[in-house]
């Protein structure tokens, strides 16, 4: 756990100096949501210190709302862009960014999706799935930076609204496998 923990901390640093710079808001969506994650878990870590299996189900729903969360900010955020739009800088250290969103959250999908297969936790399975899933909402960025760099500056915001469509869905997965309580 710790790992993951240290490895998305570690995406979601280098992803909040690129947004600064770049003020994407397909970054901002994915940096929030790897920002929520690192720190998911850490009711997951103290609920499987304590050996608590209804802890460890509280957990899993936190993450869920954590999941949630992130999801709205970032929509709100990619639907004022569309109305407010803004020219998009630094593509370069963009596609890096979403490159190495992509890497940091596989690592953390392959520590979680272990750990709670050996420890029979569907909440670690939960939060490794979607940690898998945020990799590949990662590579979103790079679509939109290379859409904007292709001359189509609303690609952004739209790809920003997409990866929030793509959270909620992990949000109703990873509630559904809290609360049914399997791994499968």
């Amino acid at each position: 756990m710790s790992w993951s923990l240290a490895v998305l901390a570690a995406t979601a640093l280098l992803q909040t100096i690129v947004f600064v710079a770049s003020r994407s808001v397909a970054l901002l969506a994915d940096l929030i949501h790897n920002g929520g994650d690192a720190l998911t878990a850490i009711p997951l870590g103290i609920a499987f210190l304590l050996r608590s299996e209804r802890g460890e189900r509280r957990a899993g729903y936190a993450v869920v709302v954590a999941i949630f969360a992130s999801a709205t900010v970032a929509g709100i955020q990619a639907i004022d862009r569309l109305i407010h739009p803004q020219r998009l800088n630094y593509l370069v250290p963009l596609v890096l960014a979403g490159i190495f969103g992509f890497a940091g959250n596989e690592l953390a999908a392959r520590v979680r999706l272990r750990a709670g297969t050996r420890l029979h936790s569907p909440a670690l399975v939960a939060d490794g799935q979607h940690a898998r899933v945020d990799g590949v909402v990662s590579l979103g960025v790079v679509i939109a930076a290379a859409a904007v760099a292709a001359g189509l500056p609303r690609a952004d915001p739209i790809l920003g609204l997409a990866i929030t469509a793509l959270i909620l869905r992990i949000t109703l997965q990873a509630w559904r496998t809290i609360r049914a309580g399997n791994i499968d």
